[in-house]
């Protein structure tokens, strides 16, 4: 048997472990609490709730890490925060005043966020931040919580309890972006521009200037 179909073999019976080495363990939501049908808690065991199962990879302690420079390291997903969630300060020409932009706004402050701007001093440049997607944004949301929907011992700052913008337009509804609500961790769907008069919105959302929370890096 020569050597090349040898190592062919072995190619082929290497394939399956490869693939497998491919998937990914979803973590835990974070709730550990259980209740029933009108809202009341009650013991988890044998009811198959989340706070039951706590189906996933346990977090990491600490889940966050404040780096000292501006940024916020999570060691569940190896994403680097902005550590203000929310910085007035301009970028890109784009001018935060109040601390809220609409989508494309938020997309140009975003991509030009870079040392010097809000309190940043990790030599980062522009291009390096962006404006999160939406499985980045929600990966922030711990369950358990409310006002802010986040790791009771997580060191971020001026996050507030509102809707923030992900990169991530919807594919039905194209004129909108997914959305993350830090106050219960909920997930919708927001207009990018204020329509003309009279025009439709998503649902009810009558503003539609949100939160701005960049990140960067990650694995």
């Amino acid at each position: 048997m020569s050597k090349r179909f040898m190592a062919a073999i072995c190619l082929l019976l290497a394939m399956p472990f490869v693939a497998r080495a491919a998937v990914i363990k979803l973590p835990r939501t974070g709730q550990t609490a259980c209740y029933d049908a009108n809202g009341v808690v009650i013991a988890c065991a044998g009811t198959g709730q989340d706070g039951d199962k706590r189906a996933g990879i346990a977090w990491p302690s600490p889940r966050f890490t404040d780096n000292r420079d501006g940024t916020v390291s999570d060691n569940l997903t190896g994403l680097i925060w902005l550590k203000d969630a929310d910085c007035t300060d301009t970028a890109g020409g784009i001018a935060r005043g109040k601390g809220l932009l609409d989508w494309p706004s938020a997309l140009t402050w975003s991509n030009n966020l870079a040392n010097g701007k809000c309190g940043l001093s990790d030599n980062s440049v522009a291009g390096d931040w962006h404006l999160p997607n939406i499985n980045e944004l929600r990966s922030l949301v711990d369950y358990s919580r409310h006002d802010p929907a986040l790791h009771g011992a997580h060191p971020c700052s001026n996050v507030r309890s509102s809707w923030y913008w992900s990169s991530t337009s919807n594919p039905v509804y194209t004129g909108g972006a997914f959305t993350v609500g830090m106050s219960r961790g909920s997930i919708h769907v927001t207009g990018k521009v204020r329509p003309a008069a009279g025009g439709s919105r998503v649902e009810n959302k009558v503003d539609v200037n949100l939160g701005v929370w960049p990140v960067r890096g990650g694995p």
